[in-house]
């Protein structure tokens, strides 16, 4: 707990601070997010007028997926280089805002966490004027892509990492929600069958890039995903109905996946280059479902984390994301642009 209720240093050192969100209660007791900020590097004078950047005016929000946190320093640096703020929010009862006795990552509908971001970004400090950009992965890219849908003209991008936009079987979704619908009306706490096998961890440990190190809380980061529960599973599935039937987000958004899925069934090198967790293809056709405008970037060797691949498929994620921003934010200073990003019609 934050000692005086304000920001207080972060576990990832010195570059970053983190600060507890209250959200009140629930059954299981005290709720609360995280969010944390990066700090960052002070610019010398004499490099000033060189990196009065382009993204001054920008402000991230980072939300990580299933069995997961914010630790990805180099992530924040990316921003942070550019001249924007950049910030990341642990959802309630995941890594820093779980609490004893909670239920890891339990929740019965993905509305709920309107409330966590919506004190994320009352909680940036000052923001007339500043551009907001939602930087997504896995779970947290459907998270903040149903966010943005219900929230128009809040967000000026989208940017979404191996996004869950889809169920692994999509075609037989329609005939397992009302399955999982039932289960989750009566035995909301009902708990699938294990099935991740911690090759997704060991593929990532394989291809870790010492350029790049990250110290991971296991407590926070397990090497098997966390119980998957009939509610929250629910939860997801209407999620992806929303997805199905079309978000019509404002924004421009990219996508950035893998080029290919390898299914775990038995551990192979396989697994160190591709998407061991969602059927990328799947995702592909589902993106173009968000918006009318849609990038998607196909990454060669990338896992399901692409900034966590190895560093051949990790330096192209990157590449890729630079010319994609690059792009959005010339295109933005262009006269009849609207917020949303589209070109407006000019007499």
């Amino acid at each position: 707990m934050d000692a005086a209720g304000g920001w207080i240093p972060d576990v990832l050192g010195e570059e970053f601070e983190r600060l507890t969100l209250p959200l009140g209660s629930d059954a299981e007791g005290e709720v609360v997010a995280t969010l944390v900020r990066a700090l960052p590097d002070a610019v010398p004078w004499w490099r000033i007028r060189r990196r009065a950047a382009s993204l001054a005016d920008v402000d991230v929000l980072y939300v990580h997926g299933w069995s997961d946190y914010f630790f990805q320093k180099r992530l924040a640096r990316f921003w942070t280089s550019r001249g924007a703020r950049f910030f990341a929010l642990d959802l309630r009862k995941y890594g820093r805002s779980l609490r004893p006795g909670q239920t890891p990552g339990f929740i019965t509908d993905l509305a709920e966490y309107d409330t966590d971001i919506a004190a994320a970004l009352d909680a940036r400090g000052a923001a007339d004027g500043r551009r907001l950009v939602l930087l997504g992965h896995s779970t947290g890219g459907l998270v903040l892509s149903l966010w943005a849908a219900r929230h128009p003209g809040r967000a000026a991008a989208v940017i979404l990492n191996s996004p869950w936009l889809e169920f692994q079987l999509g075609a037989a979704r329609p005939a397992i929600a009302p399955v999982v619908e039932l289960q989750a009306r009566w035995w909301p706490m009902d708990a699938a069958p294990q099935v991740d096998l911690g090759f997704y961890t060991r593929a990532q440990n394989e291809v870790a890039d010492p350029l790049d190190p990250m110290e991971i809380d296991l407590a926070w980061r397990p090497v098997q995903s966390m119980t998957v529960h009939a509610a929250w599973l629910h939860a997801v599935l209407q999620g992806h109905r929303a997805v199905a039937a079309g978000l019509d987000i404002e924004a421009p958004v990219c996508v950035l996946l893998s080029a290919r899925t390898a299914v775990p069934r038995r551990w192979s090198d396989e697994l160190t280059r591709a998407d061991s967790v969602l059927v990328v293809d799947e995702i592909a056709r589902a993106a173009l479902k968000l918006g009318s405008s849609v990038t998607i970037e196909r990454i060669d060797g990338a896992l399901h984390d692409v900034f966590l691949s190895r560093h051949e498929a990790r330096e192209e994620a990157y590449a890729r994301l630079d010319r994609w921003v690059a792009g959005w934010a010339l295109s933005r200073r262009r006269p009849g642009t609207s917020r949303g990003g589209r070109s407006q019609a000019t007499s």
